[in-house]
């Protein structure tokens, strides 16, 4: 087996909270410097800056994932990731469908551009990409795993936009493929907080919204090769795959 360094939640300058330095062309040179083998592109509600991110990267040997950080009805942010061009179009029109029609006021939450691979606004996206779609968790959930995706309920132990403060608690019944944690909780004490879960899988990323935060909370794949089917096995944690979390 080898080793391969992950974050699979970064958000671009298309999240209206990125940092305007956060174009795919910088996220992609800072991700090769920081020795990222893996990353997953996660804007707030849109999965548009995938396809150029991943051009970006090829160059760099970079794996790139598909995905989108979706806010769900009951103010739960999921990430949910995806293989291929074709999955990620059908998850943007599942998204375009249910998101509700908010100006974005750029004043207040910024501005959300979609930018090619020389950093040159190509759009602006005009209906605000931070609010819930209209659409719940296990809806969501079932969308992302009829594609064949990943889902996993984000900073799981965050006090704001979490299954645990909308919630109370991850439901036993929600058919998750992994759960993030955030820098601020140990993998021990996840493990003791989240001991009701049987069989938890967890994950750890940055959450980057600006450059330096990139690769700042990795996790490490235990996998054969560098391919999605690969790190679908380490996220499920079979196969002799698995997750290393510092």
């Amino acid at each position: 087996m080898n080793l391969y360094k992950a974050d699979l939640h970064i958000h671009t300058v298309l999240s209206p909270c990125g940092d305007l330095s956060m174009s795919p062309l910088n996220i992609v040179e800072k991700a090769a410097a920081v020795g990222l083998n893996i990353i997953g592109i996660t804007d707030h509600n849109s999965t548009l800056h995938g396809p150029v991110t991943k051009k970006l990267a090829e160059k760099k040997g970079i794996m790139v994932v598909y995905g989108a950080e979706v806010t769900t009805k009951e103010d739960i942010h999921c990430l949910c990731l995806f293989e291929n061009e074709e999955q990620r179009i059908n998850f943007q029109g599942f998204i375009d469908s249910n998101l509700p029609k908010i100006k974005n006021k750029t004043s207040i939450f910024g501005h959300q551009v979609v930018v090619n691979e020389n950093e040159e606004i190509l759009e602006e996206i005009e209906s605000l990409l931070i609010t819930g779609l209209n659409a719940s968790i296990d809806e969501i959930e079932r969308k992302v795993h009829e594609l064949d995706g990943l889902f996993i309920p984000a900073h799981i132990d965050r006090q704001k936009y979490s299954l645990t403060s909308q919630l109370g608690f991850v439901p036993s019944d929600l058919k998750f493929d992994a759960l993030e944690i955030s820098r601020n909780i140990s993998l021990e004490k996840a493990n003791q907080t989240f001991s009701y879960i049987k069989n938890a899988r967890f994950i750890r990323t940055s959450d980057a919204h600006n450059i330096e935060q990139i690769g700042s909370n990795p996790s490490t794949m235990k996998m054969e090769k560098l391919n999605w089917n690969e790190l679908k096995l380490a996220i499920l944690e079979t196969c002799g795959r698995e997750v290393l979390i510092s």
